[in-house]
């Protein structure tokens, strides 16, 4: 357990503050002794696990050194020589996709590989709320009749039903999502987290899953001498996909990330260019892009729209039609949020009224359009830090989805209550899941699964924590060292960014930025400063009480990043909590 930080106990938001613990501690200072960087860096490596005889190589993650051995993974041999059977045979392809990003961008890089090769697949995307996730036998047997090929992503581990009917074509299932103890009568299926896997790639995605397949795929085509597309300039998609299906960003997913960003910033994928415009993105991706500005909007045609559109804009070759698809995903994006806000109100004032000490926290509403139901949980499990499912209601069944925390697996107690016959279908990973079920057994299910969860330890994770990697002084918060702090990413799901806290300011200007959102300026002792901006300050006690500060002091707490404005660099605070110093 981390040690409280700073003596806060409760700050204004409600949080303990927690710092490095002793074996953190320790660890810094073995990295302090094996290199120059700074005591901050230093933290910061620690905190996330390196050792100090490892820093050079996590600094740098190298795709050669960590790429796995794809063949390793059950299946893979079988499915990389399949589909390279059916690329020289000239046969007929079909790419059945998930509708989310995961599902567009694993579907778009399999696509790249085969119509660099001369054979172009058939797309196809389900739609959300016509035929639901997963393989279906309308869609599959049409696909069959007319394709000697199926190669299903992101989906179909367990699909028993719809794969086991289809007799007349060989299936490959490319997926990441868990396992049942059985799997459907696939020619092939490649998914880390079977059962029957021993579980060392159990982080990627399924765009990182279809990746090693065709690095399987491109071996095998150069030991035949035939050529080979170029699969480091797809790392885009995959880092794409890897962020915004929130898959940890730890092994060798740190490297595809890092090298997709790469490939990313030279703007030559033209769906990606054209959403990167449309969502402002004036400077060099980074993570925060990929999960925050390109990846919700990719997804709103899967949620609201047409389920194809983000497929179609990542595969698009056309400069107009990119343009105009990803004009039409910024709007069906609009229309996300203006759906999602209904929701969550109406969610949130139910998860109210429960029980404090559960271990779950869950809400049901009739009508509630099942392509926000998953963002809606999302956003309840950050206010409640509690696992949570947000379930759509309709005359007879409800469609769900559920967040999770951090070291409780919500995907494994979905499976448990498919099991046990408490839902008709459900599955996902540790941090998310998809469930439906009957109406009258919304209750039990929602009981058992708060049992389930409890059981896992949920109610001991439920204070809500701020950890940071130590305090800073203005006068070392420079450029130099934020540049520094940077290369320890990339950052996100499993290995979150660096955060400090910033004792003894004063405020000398604080103003509203949009209706939610606070911008301040910070002054220590010696007349240092430092701008700060507090997003969504006013949805809490944070921005009225910043706002009305009275000249007081706090210590105040959050991210650091490089603000450029007109060629000149500068720190900034991205601030998200404070305490007052009485």
């Amino acid at each position: 357990m981390n040690d409280i930080f700073l003596d806060v106990e409760s700050s204004i938001s409600g949080r303990r503050w927690t710092g490095p613990n002793i074996s953190v501690d320790r660890q810094a200072e073995m990295i302090l002794q094996e290199t120059n960087f700074s005591s901050a860096m230093a933290n910061v490596l620690a905190r996330l696990g390196v050792e100090a005889n490892q820093v050079k190589n996590y600094i740098k993650p190298s795709l050669r050194d960590l790429m796995p051995n794809p063949l390793k993974i059950l299946d893979m041999e079988k499915a990389a020589s399949r589909i390279n059977i059916a690329v020289n045979n000239h046969e007929r392809i079909a790419i059945f996709a998930d509708y989310d990003v995961d599902g567009a961008t694993s579907g778009a890089l399999l696509h790249d590989w085969l119509t660099q090769l001369g054979n172009i697949p058939t797309l196809y995307v389900p739609d959300r709320i016509e035929e639901g996730y997963g393989p279906n036998i309308v869609a599959m047997e049409t696909l069959a009749n007319v394709h000697d090929l199926i190669i299903c992503v992101d989906c179909g581990t367990l699909s028993h039903e719809t794969i086991n009917k289809i007799t007349n074509t060989d299936i490959i299932i490319l997926d990441h999502h868990l396992g049942g103890e059985t799997l459907p009568n696939a020619y092939a299926v490649v998914n880390p987290n079977r059962q029957d896997e021993k579980g060392d790639l159990y982080y990627l995605c399924a765009a990182g899953v279809v990746f090693l397949t065709l690095v399987a795929a491109n071996s095998i085509r150069r030991n035949n001498n035939k050529s080979t597309p170029d699969l480091l300039n797809m790392l885009d998609l995959v880092a794409l996909g890897t962020v915004a299906d929130v898959a940890p960003l730890i092994g060798f997913n740190r490297a595809l990330v890092r090298q997709g960003l790469k490939v990313m910033a030279k703007r030559e994928r033209i769906g990606i260019t054209a959403l990167s415009d449309i969502a402002k993105m004036n400077n060099a991706p980074s993570p925060y892009h990929l999960g925050y500005l390109l990846g919700p909007r990719i997804n709103a045609g899967g949620r609201v729209g047409k389920a194809d559109l983000g497929i179609r804009l990542l595969t698009c070759k056309n400069f107009d039609e990119a343009n105009s698809i990803a004009d039409k995903l910024n709007q069906l994006n609009d229309e996300r949020r203006s759906i999602e806000a209904t929701v969550q109100i109406q969610a949130l004032e139910q998860v109210e009224k429960m029980d404090s000490n559960s271990a779950l926290a869950w809400a049901a509403g009739e009508g509630w359009h099942p392509g926000v139901v998953g963002i809606v949980a999302s956003r309840i499990k950050e206010i409640t830090n509690k696992p949570t499912v947000v379930i759509g209601l309709d005359e007879h069944e409800g469609k769900g989805s559920g967040r999770s925390i951090s070291g409780i697996d919500l995907g494994s107690s979905i499976a448990t209550l498919q099991r046990e016959n408490l839902i008709i279908r459900g599955g996902g990973h540790k941090m998310a899941a998809g469930l439906s079920l009957e109406r009258e057994k919304l209750e039990i299910a929602m009981s058992r699964l708060n049992e389930l969860l409890a059981n896992q330890g949920s109610k001991s994770f439920q204070t809500r924590e701020l950890q940071l990697d130590g305090a800073l002084s203005l006068p070392a918060i420079t450029i130099e060292l934020l540049e520094q702090l940077e290369t320890a990413g990339p950052f996100g799901a499993g290995a979150p960014g660096p955060k400090f806290a910033l004792p003894f300011m004063r405020i000398t200007f604080a103003k509203r930025a949009g209706e939610s959102h606070l911008r301040l300026r910070l002054v220590d002792d010696s007349g240092a400063s430092i701008d700060a901006i507090a997003f969504g300050a006013f949805k809490s006690d944070l921005g009225k009480t910043l706002e009305n500060h009275k000249g007081q002091i706090f210590h105040v707490a959050g991210r650091l990043e490089i603000d450029t404005w007109n060629g000149r660099m500068r720190p900034k605070l991205n601030l998200e909590d404070a305490t007052l110093i009485n």
